[in-house]
């Protein structure tokens, strides 16, 4: 687990520890950010291939590093772990027992154990990221080597920028992960989507008539990198949650122009505002689901400041169709909140979110069964997890079933089930980019449980035992393998 003195305190220093292992290359021959950057990244991707740094982007001033985070080796690595299960694991091991169960329990479990690990942001004076000011009319988003990634996209969008919004009521902050559209040198469309905290902060400043203050910081430590898409709830501030993860304080400094306050360490800090009322089209844009999202109307930033290093690395991600950059984020996800899902719904053994679902359309889940329909209470306790509530379908296995082992679970699933008993169908929120639902938000949703069934449940017939060889013939196959000569 990270510990004082984490090893990355910025983009470069994560980037020379990867090339030093191995885990990235460099690309020193001009290379266009528009399309071909897009390809050669996702063939490296789907052969499990390096991060990449390309030096000499054709567009852009400074150099792009994509593919941070595209295995879970890097992602481990990011997080200052050898796996992603030792962050959960600590996080289990904090989670006082008498926390009391259900959403409540989840707040008050992410709130004891940042408070036992007391690592609030530290505010600094000066900072990297302010070397270089530019206002006014000397800000040009055209000196960012921003990507299109798919022929079909609207134009150039910035894929990894951290967006920070305040609630203007609470003063609350909201560090998000959000694409940004390039519609012109001072001004980005803000894909925020319909459940994101930054939407209800901008909600509430339009209420009121005023100017939503924004700031986007790009090229963070990877750990800040990684909370921002964190799936926390509301009132979990991401700073103190990066702080943990890195086991020491993460230094901020105050923007220039807006009353916000970005990491001191990242490459570029974009400063601006939404003003109320105003939309333009955004998109299309290749998501990572595999498909185009429509061009629908999003609130425009308007920059008055930008300020950066004097020698900035560019930070982005590719999107498309599984595999893609995003496995390692899901994943890390995935691994860092099961003892906070465990908490919410105890029978919960293990769960997976197949990378090919896009995290979200299919969730594996393993079970202690101890009564009739348990399967059926933990698909609508799921459904009711925080953002969990947009999975589309739900597979309830038993608790000897390795949920990582997809063959293992097709297995059970295509096997154990009478879809006329065994298949629940129900509706609820789903993504903002599913293109599958016939109403944009919401639409149908399946669970299936794959659990071996009980006479209670009305299963009358005797469940069959499973075929499994002898340990004696196992453990003797064992020592005689080689005589055989296969």
């Amino acid at each position: 687990m990270a510990a004082k003195g984490f090893p990355y305190h910025d983009l470069q220093s994560f980037v020379t520890a990867l090339e030093t292992a191995g885990e990235l290359r460099r690309i020193r021959v001009p290379v266009d950010p528009t399309l071909e950057i897009s390809e050669i990244v996702t063939r490296t991707v789907r052969a499990g291939g390096p991060a990449l740094l390309f030096e000499r982007p054709t567009r852009g001033d400074m150099p792009i590093v994509v593919n941070l985070f595209g295995t879970e080796k890097r992602m481990a690595m990011a997080l200052g772990v050898d796996s992603l299960d030792e962050v959960g694991n600590r996080i289990g091991s904090l989670i006082q027992p008498e926390l009391p169960v259900g959403w409540s329990g989840i707040r008050e479990g992410i709130g004891k154990v940042l408070q036992l690990k007391s690592v609030p942001p530290k505010k600094v004076k000066s900072a990297p990221c302010q070397e270089v000011v530019l206002k006014g009319d000397q800000v040009d988003l055209g000196k960012l080597p921003g990507l299109q990634v798919w022929p079909g996209d609207g134009g150039i969008f910035h894929n990894y920028g951290l967006t920070h919004t305040k609630h203007p009521e609470t003063g609350k902050r909201n560090l998000g992960l959000y694409r940004l559209q390039q519609h012109s040198k001072n001004t980005l469309g803000m894909h925020w989507q319909i459940h994101k905290d930054s939407t209800a902060h901008h909600a509430v400043a339009e209420r009121r008539g005023e100017r939503l203050p924004v700031a986007v910081a790009i090229g963070c430590d990877p750990v800040v990198s990684y909370a921002a898409s964190a799936p926390l709830p509301g009132d979990i501030d991401e700073y103190l949650f990066a702080g943990f993860l890195r086991g020491e304080r993460v230094e901020m400094v105050d923007c220039l122009t807006v009353p916000l306050q970005v990491p001191a360490q990242a490459q570029i800090v974009l400063e601006g505002y939404l003003e109320p009322g105003e939309r333009a089209p955004e998109g299309p844009f290749g998501d990572h689901t595999g498909f185009y999202t429509p061009v629908e109307p999003f609130p425009v930033l308007h920059i008055e400041c930008m300020t950066m290093r004097k020698q900035p690395v560019y930070h982005s991600i590719v999107t498309s169709k599984p595999p893609q950059e995003d496995h390692g984020l899901g994943k890390a996800t995935e691994r860092i909140f099961l003892p906070l899902l465990k908490m919410l719904i105890p029978d919960i053994v293990d769960y997976d979110m197949p990378a090919a679902g896009v995290f979200h359309n299919c969730v594996i889940v393993s079970i202690r069964k101890r009564y009739p329909k348990h399967a059926q209470k933990i698909m609508s306790a799921v459904w009711g997890a925080h953002l969990m509530s947009l999975s589309k379908l739900i597979v309830i296995v038993d608790e000897d079933c390795d949920v990582h082992d997809y063959n293992e679970v097709a297995f059970r699933a295509f096997g154990n089930v009478d879809y006329d008993h065994d298949l629940l169908i129900t509706q609820g929120p789903v993504d903002h980019l599913d293109h599958a639902s016939y109403q944009q938000f919401w639409g149908g949703k399946a669970g299936l449980d794959a659990t071996r069934k009980l006479p209670a449940e009305g299963y009358t017939r005797g469940w069959p035992e499973e075929m499994t060889m002898s340990d004696e013939v196992v453990s003797l196959v064992d020592k005689r393998w080689k005589e055989y000569g296969i």
